[in-house]
């Protein structure tokens, strides 16, 4: 089924009616919970575009209702409204995977601001997919939260920035998150990708020429740089750009003027550059490849992306998030995926990071006979099971199933809402099984 509703959870019933109201008149479906136990009985039930809930309430706490939607799909957004003086627990429901906080009082233009920051423009259709847009970043990996907040920060900025990171892990979407949350994100995001173009046209794409500058050159031709003229500037693999351009670029930015091939007078611009890479561009300088002092130009704020292997706890997010987008898109009516395939999706080496999982989810989608993606299904190439995992592989599916839910859930101190993550299931399955096997005796009436 494809998410469509927020779930509005509010103790205060003025408060409830007029969220209700609000995001109804947005184009929302909306479904009410009055507490925390009325949200996780919705939770365990439904699917949810977003939730949204109140931080204090009489029978628990916005924390209650954070965990229980991590426990069945980490991938939906969760908003917790604050009161003034709370901000501590705002901060705290931030650091347990919140995406944003909103506190009270509020305007109804900021609660609409906060929730498109979380699921992207255009996102009150039922028809958009599950989150938010293609080119949102999902993570819980602290990390990467640090990095999106740093972003956020310098977004506001004229100052290049400078992102470096492994092939795949998500350089241009922090591009356009910086550009989105700029003053200039009414404005176009114009990129250009340095290792595409041929060496002899690049100077032309970004700085354009005068008709006649050369034998082809017909009429004038305004250049990539121009083009993002009070917008942003994104230079993808700029590593692969030659000496002599590299030198132009940096009179644009010393002199925020563009000299066009040709041209007898220098164009001025407004332009904030953003620049990506896979290369190490220190040690680019070090070789002589990559001048010094534009390196230095645009390494005022630098950001170095994790490898999708370093950020384990976001590969289960983003497995489900890929996962619901490939199964409606290909019309097939696959749900998840086995404790088996989870433990080999986080035991894979991920050398082409998000990218290469994205990659492998949809292509398992496709090939997949029934409602889960099993291990036959993924075609991982060289994944091993760990050696945890092996010992448990003796005797029936029901055998091997039961096995491995009980030794997650010791491991993981019994807590089912860990477990459930680690096993990548959701807490109402894992609720069946274990209530199944303490009907089969396999596990004592005073346990869980």
């Amino acid at each position: 089924m494809t998410a469509s509703k927020i779930l509005i959870v509010e103790d205060d019933d003025h408060m409830r009616a007029a969220l209700e109201a609000t995001l109804r008149s947005d184009g929302y479906a909306v479904e009410l919970a009055k507490d925390v136990r009325d949200a996780r009985a919705k939770i365990t039930q439904g699917e949810y575009l977003l939730v949204l809930t109140d931080l204090k309430m009489p029978d628990g706490t916005g924390m209650d209702v954070l965990r229980e939607v991590h426990g069945t799909d980490p991938s939906v957004p969760v908003i917790v409204i604050t009161a003034y003086g709370t901000v501590e627990g705002a901060v705290e429901a931030m650091k347990e995977g919140a995406v944003d906080f909103i506190q009270k009082p509020f305007s109804l233009e900021a609660l609409r601001e906060t929730i498109q920051r979380c699921l992207g423009p255009g996102s009150s259709s039922s028809d958009e997919s599950i989150g938010g847009e293609d080119d949102e970043i999902v993570t819980q990996d602290p990390r990467m939260k640090e990095i999106l907040q740093r972003a956020r920060v310098v977004a506001s900025s004229k100052v290049p920035v400078l992102i470096q990171g492994e092939s795949g892990t998500g350089k241009e979407l922090l591009a356009r998150f910086i550009h989105r949350h700029s003053p200039r994100k009414d404005r176009p995001l114009v990129a250009i990708n340095c290792a595409a173009i041929p060496e002899n046209l690049l100077e032309s794409e970004l700085f354009g020429h005068e008709k006649g500058a050369f034998t082809g050159a017909h009429c004038r031709k305004i250049g990539k740089i121009e083009q993002a003229h009070k917008g942003t500037l994104l230079l993808d693999e700029i590593g692969e750009m030659n000496q002599l351009l590299q030198a132009k670029l940096l009179r644009v930015l010393q002199e925020w003027v563009v000299d066009r091939v040709g041209g007898r007078e220098p164009v001025p611009v407004d332009v904030r550059l953003i620049a990506t890479t896979n290369a190490d561009l220190a040690r680019c300088v070090r070789e002589g490849s990559f001048r010094e002092d534009l390196y230095f130009r645009l390494n005022v704020i630098p950001f170095t992306l994790p490898p999708l292997r370093e950020r384990p706890e976001d590969i289960p997010l983003l497995a489900m998030r890929f996962l619901k987008r490939s199964a409606r898109a290909h019309g097939k009516a696959v749900t998840g995926l086995t404790p088996r395939a989870m433990e080999a999706l986080k035991g894979h080496p991920w050398k082409g990071n998000v990218r290469e999982l994205k990659n492998a989810v949809e292509r398992a989608v496709l090939l997949a006979q029934g409602p889960r993606i099993d291990t036959g299904d993924l075609w991982l190439e060289g994944w091993e099971m760990p050696s945890a995992t092996k010992g448990i592989l003796m005797g029936s599916v029901k055998e091997v199933e039961r096995e491995l839910i009980l030794q997650t859930l010791q491991r993981e101190g019994w807590n089912r809402t860990r477990a459930s993550k680690k096993l990548g299931i959701s807490i109402r399955t894992l609720r069946n099984k274990l209530q199944e096997y303490r009907r089969e005796g396999f596990l004592p009436a005073g346990m869980l």
